[in-house]
């Protein structure tokens, strides 16, 4: 009998495990590029290949925007779906790939890394493996390039991955090859088809490293999420705001039969506009009168508006907060305008920046025909305290 039951308990441990592991989720790898010409894609395509290779391993190819909007790209490469600096913190890991601008990362590369204070300051990225890979036109300048890629990667403790001497044994030494210790890259200039089969293998082979890596440091996210919410509790939203040189305006005061902020069941309701020392700061229509970065500089402004209110409803005491739940960003636009999320996110990035991981919220942008007293913006703040 005990034997029986012995039995018996060993096949449902057995069978616990075998649960379990079918019900482990994927490892999602993303690839980012920039590209004009198509090269660095196709190195993207290769590097994708190896991480999907690698078992339970998923492996997303996307591009940064341009910063010039009416730059012409190559096909296949305009196809791709463009990446915000936000969706970073959703991956096990990330490859990055550029081509090689005077011995550096490309402009439009560099300009959404400049978007990535917020992350940051949060400490989103920190601990996710990331590799870098290039092409150059001459090969010139390609390992000075993946090494002041790796700086802004080692600026958010990303867990860098190079290649080292891998791939190798296949490398075809007839011909000039991009191979590097630090990353795969393609002498995009030479002669022969490029990217050369070689650099392509080499590609290869860096995605799967990338994905062994993301992969196995899926398994500590609990140890990770334990040190994370530690590290939380102890953030003081003062301090916060003294090192950002962020200074709080007085909270608007009401101009009507009504209050700034009012609190039910825990939760914070306010709206604010873009008043600034008493006055609607870029007033008028965006995409006519107003332009973009006037919008997201009365954006910004009415976002401290909201967080100085904030500040009255905790009892001066920000360190209060629990959650920004939801931010609904209205707009004075014409109608035939469309960058609206571009514009909101000054206020998301001051509110990560503030509150770190309680900063993350759930968003909406309108557009309106009018708003009052000709402010471009007006944003509707949700938020959960103490």
């Amino acid at each position: 009998m005990k034997k029986q039951l012995l039995i018996l308990l060993t096949a449902i441990l057995l069978s616990f495990g075998v649960n379990a592991q079918v019900k482990s989720s994927e490892t999602n790898v993303l690839v980012l590029i920039y590209s004009q010409n198509g090269g660095t894609y196709k190195m993207a395509k290769a590097i994708a290949e190896g991480i999907q290779e690698y078992p339970n391993t998923k492996a997303t190819i996307k591009r940064v925007p341009s910063i010039n909007s009416k730059e012409k790209l190559n096909a296949d490469v305009e196809k791709l779906p463009i990446a915000t600096i936000d969706e970073l913190a959703n991956y096990d890991g990330i490859a990055f790939g550029s081509p090689v601008h005077f011995a550096n990362i490309s402009a439009d590369m560099n300009y959404f890394f400049s978007q990535s204070i917020p992350l940051w300051t949060s400490r989103t990225l920190e601990g996710k493996p990331a590799t870098v890979f290039m092409s150059a036109g001459s090969g010139a300048g390609k390992e000075a390039a993946i090494l002041s890629f790796w700086n802004i990667l080692a600026s958010h403790g990303m867990i860098i991955v190079p290649t080292g001497i891998m791939g190798t044994a296949t490398l075809d030494k007839t011909v000039p090859q991009g191979n590097t210790p630090f990353g795969a890259t393609s002498l995009a200039g030479s002669v022969g088809t490029r990217p050369s089969q070689s650099e392509l293998n080499l590609a290869k082979e860096q995605g799967k490293a990338l994905a062994r890596a993301a992969s196995g440091l899926r398994n500590t996210e609990n140890i990770k999420a334990v040190k994370t919410t530690s590290v939380e509790t102890k953030i003081d939203i003062n301090k916060t705001l003294k090192d950002n040189n962020i200074v709080l305006p007085e909270a608007p005061k009401p101009v009507g039969n009504y209050v700034p902020f009012t609190i039910s069941d825990h939760k914070v309701y306010i709206n604010q506009v873009a008043l600034k020392d008493g006055k609607i700061l870029n007033p008028g229509k965006v995409g006519a009168t107003v332009t973009d970065d006037q919008a997201k500089e009365a954006t910004y402004q009415t976002m401290l508006n909201v967080i100085a209110v904030l500040k009255e409803a905790c009892g001066g005491d920000l360190n209060k907060v629990k959650q920004c739940v939801q931010l609904t960003g209205y707009f004075n636009t014409t109608p035939e305008y469309t960058q609206h999320a571009g514009i909101m996110n000054s206020a998301s990035n001051l509110t990560a920046l503030v509150f770190g991981e309680k900063g993350k919220h759930a968003r909406a942008t309108i557009g309106a025909a009018s708003l009052p007293i000709n402010s471009a913006v007006e944003i509707q703040a949700i938020f959960e305290i103490e």
